[in-house]
């Protein structure tokens, strides 16, 4: 009994008195999320329900809805941020699950290829999707020499819009879903063999219902996160596919309609609130992070194990009929070449921009008819271009650091307190993941005007660093979640008081992980164009600020040379912080 207690003990956090509470670490982060993400939202909403004396009014509540484009641009948001996750789901749930197979291994190696994309500019993946799918792109040439009568024709057009929102929010649905597919016990699967299931039946009667948690996490991220793309849209849609992030934009940089402003926002924030309300009540918050989901419906419950029964009998009765087929062909090769597949098609926009930057043409094709260092020269000589590469970087080196105080305080406030209330904070600092960036960067805009911070290095810095609180929060608590607490509590033994307790033994244990979250900060923020669009005002041009310029103004390979200063910096970055992470995992 003596050890058993003492092993007990040793598995709690130290219960020595304490002038603080552990949750004071987190006012910080929660201050700063009050004052730079919840009073300028609440602020931006209530101009919706004010006339411009001050008195209250629902007019401009009349004229969104009695308007018919208003109504078609919300329609027309909410139809694509359903087309794209349904795509995502469809589309990565087969290579989710090749990847789950694979060892621990390969499956680090093959993730490096699928998160590339993920953290290169959408701007940049969605230009090159630009060059490659127009009439002179190399999918047209293909195309043409097999002997199709014209050109490709799909630019402007929904679908590819879709294609192309679906192709940047893969990844996350990917890396969403494999969290919770790695964590089922294979030995469940083997269990409905030895019972006699086939393979069919294990898969859809015990795999893919234990799967759920993460594809509905996924569904939700997906869908939220569609809601607020602009840039998509605004460069490979028609006038007919725009969407609430676009009419947001118009009426605050070319308006100046604030109130309206304020009404899209405060409907576009309801509808994710309603969204996550939803989705709480159905399976539960905490299978956002890997936890367990619960359906709260008996209903639900029935209804999901009736379709897994009915998909269960259909997939028996289609390996059946191929099981007649003279010879017997396998097709087990066939979910290993789609998911090679979908992850050259995620990696090839980004590759694309390489042999672009030294092209001889004068303007952007793939591929380029020969070499030339004539446009990377000029993105060097050019004191635009260098000016907003230094200024991104300055930035993202501020808000790097500035995110992972924030974030590490908090994470390590919340790791050290173990009440109920801790989760409540932990949905505010993911508040920034969940309502849409550009109701952020809007709600930035106006309260940034009214400080004068409004094309400023530090209004962006600020803004930059409320986007990447989530990311840099997460992968810190996460690390604080496996930390063995019974080390400090030896150097308390042992004489050490709590900030050399700190310093020599908590802080050298995490490194691996602070590094990685403040690289991923880093990135965040090195590639954030919403704030810097509306925030930077138009005067203090970061990278992808210059790179949206010249997208609508010039579109010279210039961009083509910026865009492999983007790519060697993520790229270096992201190995840097993988490597980070796994040192992080081994110990």
């Amino acid at each position: 009994m003596a050890e058993l207690a003492s092993s007990n003990m040793t598995k709690k956090i130290p219960t020595a008195k304490r002038r603080w509470h552990p949750l004071w670490l987190t006012a910080p982060g929660l201050l700063f999320l009050a004052l730079f993400l919840a009073w300028p939202t609440l602020k931006l909403m209530l101009l919706s329900f004010q006339n411009s004396d001050g008195s209250l009014s629902l007019d401009i509540w009349r004229q969104m809805f009695g308007a018919g484009i208003y109504v078609k641009v919300m329609v027309n948001t909410f139809i694509i941020a359903l087309q794209t996750t349904l795509a995502c789901l469809v589309v990565g749930y087969p290579v989710t699950y090749w990847l789950s197979q694979r060892n621990e291994n390969t499956r680090r190696r093959i993730m490096w290829l699928i998160l590339l994309p993920f953290w290169t500019s959408a701007l940049l993946k969605n230009f090159a999707w630009l060059v490659l799918l127009s009439r002179r792109g190399i999918l047209s040439e293909i195309l043409m020499s097999l002997g199709a009568d014209q050109p490709l024709n799909v630019l402007y057009t929904r679908g590819v819009v879709v294609f192309a929102m679906a192709h940047s929010m893969l990844p996350l649905a990917i890396i969403t879903m494999l969290q919770t597919m790695t964590g089922i016990d294979s030995g469940l699967t083997r269990a409905g063999y030895t019972l006699g299931a086939s393979r069919a039946q294990s898969f859809w009667r015990i795999f893919f219902p234990l799967s759920m948690p993460g594809v509905v996490a996924a569904c939700l991220l997906i869908f939220i996160g569609s809601l607020g793309f602009f840039i998509t849209p605004a460069l490979l849609g028609s006038p007919q596919d725009s969407v609430i992030g676009q009419l947001l934009i118009t009426q605050v940089q070319q308006l100046l309609n604030w109130r309206l402003a304020g009404a899209v926002a405060m409907l576009l924030l309801v509808t994710t609130l309603i969204v996550c309300f939803c989705y709480d009540k159905l399976f539960g918050m905490s299978a956002i992070s890997g936890g367990e989901s619960h359906a709260s419906s008996k209903g639900i419950r029935r209804i999901g194990h009736g379709m897994t029964a009915a998909a269960a009998q259909i997939s028996d009765g289609i390996l059946a009929g191929l099981s007649r087929i003279p010879g017997h062909p396998r097709f087990g090769w066939l979910l290993p070449l789609f998911s090679i597949l979908v992850i050259l098609v995620l990696i090839s926009p980004v590759i694309s921009f390489l042999p672009m930057a030294f092209s001889s043409s004068s303007f952007l094709q793939f591929p380029p008819p020969g070499f030339s260092l004539r446009w990377m020269h000029n993105y060097l000589q050019s004191p635009i271009w260098t000016g907003a590469t230094v200024r991104s970087f300055g930035i993202a080196l501020v808000a790097g650091i500035f995110s992972v105080l924030i974030s590490g305080m908090a994470a390590f406030g919340l790791a050290r307190h173990q009440g109920k209330s801790g989760s409540l904070v932990v949905m505010t600092f993911l508040l920034p993941m969940i309502i849409p960036n550009i109701v952020t960067a809007v709600s930035l805009f106006y309260l940034f005007a009214n400080m004068g911070l409004v094309g400023s290095d530090l209004g962006i810095i600020l803004g930059h660093t409320v986007m990447a609180i989530p990311v840099v929060f997460i992968i810190i608590l996460t690390t604080f979640k496996d930390y063995d607490w019974r080390l400090d509590q030896a150097a308390g033994t042992l004489g050490a008081n709590r900030w050399r307790t700190l310093r020599e033994i908590t802080l050298p244990l995490i490194k691996s992980s602070l590094i990685a979250a403040f690289i991923f900060g880093f990135l965040n923020s090195f590639e954030e164009l919403t704030v810097a669009l509306f925030v930077g005002g138009g005067v203090k041009q970061t990278l992808p600020k210059q790179m949206w310029d010249d997208v609508l103004l010039s579109v010279t390979p210039t961009l083509a040379a910026a865009s492999v200063i983007i790519l060697s910096v993520v790229t270096l970055l992201f190995i840097i912080a993988e490597r980070s992470r796994h040192k992080a995992d081994e110990l």
